[in-house]
C-alpha cells in the first residue's frame, strides 16, 4: 500500500491520532531542548508505560502484531512525558500554546493533513468511478 493510498484511508479517528503527532511535532520543535535527561527518562517512561499497555491489549491467543499499533503504544507515552517536560513553564494552558505563532502553526499544519486526507480521498473515489464500467438505461453493461 503506498503511503498516499495509506492517507486516502485514513479513518477520522485515525486522523486525530496523526494530528495529535502533528501537535506534538510542532511543539517540541518550537521548545526543543538538548537535555539528555529530559529524553532518557521519556524513553524509560515510554519503555515503561509500552510494555504495560501491550500486556493490557495482549489476547490469550497470540495472534500476528499489528506493528503501527504497537509503535503507537510505546510512541504515546515518550510523546506525552516528553510534551509535559518541554512545555512545564512555557505558558501551556491545556496543551494550548501561549505563544501565538506556535498556535497558529499547529492549527495550519493540522488543518493541512486534514485537508490533504480529503483532497486524497476525493480523488481515489474519482478514480474509482471512472473506472467503474457504463452501464445502458437498463442497468446492463452496454457490451
Amino acid at each position: 500500500m503506498t503511503l498516499l493510498r495509506y492517507f486516502a484511508n485514513l479513518r477520522p479517528g485515525k486522523q486525530v491520532l496523526w494530528c495529535y503527532l502533528i501537535w506534538y511535532l510542532v511543539s517540541a520543535i518550537a521548545l526543543f531542548e538538548p537535555d539528555l535527561l529530559l529524553w532518557l527518562n521519556s524513553l524509560g517512561l515510554s519503555l515503561i508505560i509500552g510494555v504495560g499497555l501491550m500486556l493490557s491489549v495482549s489476547r490469550a491467543v497470540r495472534a500476528p502484531s499489528d506493528h503501527w499499533t504497537t509503535l503507537r503504544l510505546f510512541l504515546m507515552p515518550f510523546c506525552v512525558s516528553s510534551f509535559a517536560a518541554l512545555t512545564k513553564g512555557k505558558g501551556y494552558v491545556l496543551l494550548i500554546p501561549g505563544r501565538g505563532e506556535v498556535l497558529t502553526v499547529s492549527l495550519v499544519a493540522c488543518g493541512a493533513f486534514l485537508l490533504a486526507c480529503r483532497l486524497l480521498r476525493g480523488q481515489r473515489r474519482l478514480r474509482n468511478d471512472s473506472q467503474t464500467p457504463a452501464t445502458d438505461r437498463t442497468g446492463t453493461d452496454p457490451l
